[in-house]
């Protein structure tokens, strides 16, 4: 593995790249930081591909390309006179150090939830106004409420158990069975289903699942048996029966149960 000079080498390497790149090249030049919000966006979740792929070689690249993105934000706000590279990574020391006392000062902690409770509570005394005021309004909603479920329990606004939980989530899917039997509004009903997912994404918290994950995996997995139908078909998808789709859906999980790609 590389020294820490040799890591310092390569940053600096990096930021001299950025400075050329920034005065010479056209395409570089008219980037501005909303040209390159979208990008960015799409950098993350190549990134996202690559942990969940267990891709190491494409981790390595997208860490690369991420960090090309935020020497780039950094330059272009250089240059509006507004903060510069060395700035922002000043500021988040500083927020580690401020928000790590059990490290850098003498408070005492005895596991990684006191940890978590104590860093919401430094967040508040620094100006948040709502434990959720860092909970980005874009995040997509699962993530979103697993973020905002984790916060909130910092403070004990959390259920005992997971049992409890569950009751809710058979609750939640009692009511919306009850909206749709009754011809409730689609308002309604579409309220009724969100809460069935909120209550189903706190059940997977609890029981150690993270449903963003549990649910891409299980896209990859409906993704990848149904291009095995698409290859295997004798005939085209719609002049095919459903039991027919069906007899190479269980071709596909009986080579996956074997090991082998469908």
């Amino acid at each position: 593995m590389n020294t820490y000079q040799q890591k310092l080498d390569a940053f600096g390497r990096l930021l001299t790249i950025m400075d050329e790149l920034r005065e010479q090249c056209p395409w570089d030049r008219k980037q501005t930081l909303e040209s390159l919000r979208n990008l960015t966006i799409e950098e993350t979740y190549e990134l996202a591909d690559a942990i969940l792929d267990g891709d190491l070689n494409g981790i390595k690249e997208e860490i690369g390309d991420l960090m090309l993105h935020m020497t780039f934000y950094a330059r272009i706000a250089s240059e509006q006179g507004a903060f510069d590279i060395a700035d922002a990574l000043h500021a988040i020391c500083d927020k580690l150090v401020a928000r790590h006392p059990h490290i850098y000062g003498d408070l005492q902690v005895k596991d990684e939830e006191e940890v978590k409770r104590n860093w919401e509570q430094l967040k508040l005394r620094e100006g948040k106004k709502s434990l959720l005021a860092g909970v980005p309004n874009s995040l997509p909603a699962m993530v979103k409420a697993y973020r905002m479920q984790e916060k909130t329990k910092q403070v004990g606004f959390e259920w005992e158990n997971k049992e409890q939980v569950w009751a809710k989530v058979e609750e939640e899917i009692g009511e919306l069975q009850d909206n749709l039997r009754t011809g409730a509004p689609q308002t309604a009903v579409e309220e009724e289903f969100g809460d069935v997912l909120f209550a189903l994404v706190n059940y997977a918290r609890f029981i150690g699942v993270d449903p963003e994950t549990a649910l891409e995996r299980v896209n990859r997995k409906f993704k990848s048996r149904f291009e095995y139908i698409e290859a295997q078909a004798p005939k085209p998808l719609r002049d095919m029966t459903l039991a027919e789709m069906d007899a190479l859906w269980n071709e596909a999980k009986s080579k996956e149960a074997v090991g082998e790609k469908p």
